[in-house]
């Protein structure tokens, strides 16, 4: 059956061009290291970006700051970077400059931060969680709650499909013996997202806390932490941030609890006269109560400059554009890609989306490995039938994604993939 004219424009290479014309964010693209213009990198929800800004940073930071000035530098923005850091990703995820600071890894703060929230709620003996949740995220919670004691357990809600939580499920699942409610705000398979702000004021009517992982939205869509009163949160900066591999994680603690709350694993970087290096430990005041030891200073200074341009392009705008470009890929998918048998394995509705999309298909793996050793596309695979493809709206054109639907396409219409089958990469 012949496309109608109004699938034809949305379908056609040129209608992608005149949206990147359109595009007020376009310029920058042209901020990040894009060395093969025929690369189209879809998997910035799990690494993005180099921003050239961050190779002068490193620069300086080696030759000048490590090389000339040596062990002054920590009086000279080394020491204050996790607190002024933090204050910058605060206001892409709508929180108080005072209330996020770097540090450590996302399942080291996420660990911190649960054994705090238990020790705060010693009455009650319920996590709540999903089967949507990050596995790594689920590995703390199992091992933090043995370490809490035997009175605590996990309980987890489960998806009715694989691809969603409705509200009503985990509502009912938050009761007064509920301790924390801990979650991905944007799930990592499918890309559902929780309307945080209704999860958490459900919490707070039993006197629960909220725990969130924001890793697969900061800096992708706003989380508006301050006006939903969440709690507790945790990040990485690798994915949209574009910090860099391995990049040191966040936490956010609400300005009212950082009091309340005790740090599990101390440190002398939250000690309060931390130079006097005296044998007892007496905490910090606000979140540097919760930072451990010294941190890794050259991957940390790199976090900045991804930050930095996500706060100059607006974290409304880029919401925006993301909406507008997962609307587009899925549309896309319909066109070209589900009558060759992929599902979408990501919510229509865009409040429900985060900014990557999810496919399915039976030979997902051998796709995948296709794209990525054929046709110059790289996406991530997640076991057992799931593409994902991750949009990052600071520089992922309209183009790319025009091209890349094209592309997927071609695979299966080729049969490219067959000869990937069985293979199983150590890396996906």
């Amino acid at each position: 059956m012949s496309p109608s004219p109004e699938e034809s424009l949305r379908t056609d290479s040129a209608y992608a061009l005149e949206l990147d014309r359109q595009d007020e964010l376009a310029v920058f693209r042209d901020e990040f290291i894009i060395e093969d213009p025929e690369l189209i990198y879809l998997d910035g929800n799990s690494l993005g970006r180099l921003p050239r800004r961050t190779v002068q940073r490193l620069r300086d930071a080696v030759e000048q700051e490590w090389g000339g000035r040596l062990i002054r530098a920590w009086n000279e923005g080394w020491f204050t970077a996790a607190e002024r850091i933090g204050a910058k990703i605060g206001r892409l995820i709508g929180a108080g400059e005072d209330e996020v600071v770097l540090a450590d890894s996302t399942s080291v703060n996420l660990y911190k931060l649960t054994m705090a929230a238990l020790e705060a709620r010693p009455e009650r003996s319920r996590v709540v969680s999903d089967d949507l949740n990050f596995p790594s995220d689920m590995y703390i919670l199992q091992r933090a709650i043995q370490h809490a004691g035997t009175a605590r357990r996990l309980d987890v809600v489960p998806s009715p499909d694989g691809l969603v939580v409705p509200f009503e499920r985990l509502a009912a699942a938050i009761d007064d013996d509920t301790a924390l409610v801990t979650l991905s705000h944007t799930v990592f398979k499918s890309g559902f997202t929780y309307d945080l702000a209704a999860v958490t004021a459900r919490a707070h009517e039993v006197g629960a806390l909220v725990l969130w992982d924001l890793s697969h939205s900061a800096g992708a869509l706003p989380a508006d932490l301050k006006a939903a009163g969440a709690d507790l949160a945790v990040g990485c900066t690798y994915k949209y941030l574009n910090g860099g591999p391995g990049a040191p994680a966040f936490l956010y603690i609400r300005r009212d609890l950082q009091a309340a709350l005790r740090n599990p694993i101390t440190g002398w970087f939250s000690q309060e006269d931390q130079f006097a290096l005296e044998p007892d430990y007496h905490p910090a005041a606000g979140m540097r109560s919760f930072l451990t030891g010294t941190p890794p200073t050259l991957s940390l200074l790199a976090v900045e400059p991804g930050v930095d341009l996500l706060l100059e392009a607006g974290i409304d705008r880029l919401r925006a554009k993301s909406v507008q470009q997962t609307e587009y890929l899925i549309g896309l998918w319909r066109a070209w890609l589900e009558p060759l048998g992929f599902s979408l394995n990501t919510p229509t509705d865009p409040a429900l989306r985060g900014s990557h999309v999810s496919l399915g298909h039976a030979e997902a793996l051998g796709i995948d490995l296709a794209l990525i050793h054929e046709k110059q596309v790289l996406p991530d695979f997640r076991y057992p039938d799931n593409i994902r493809l991750g949009i990052a709206p600071i520089y992922t054109s309209f183009a790319e994604i025009h091209e890349a639907a094209r592309r997927i396409q071609a695979v299966v219409e080729e049969g490219l993939h067959q000869k990937y089958a069985g293979a199983r990469p150590e890396v996906l």
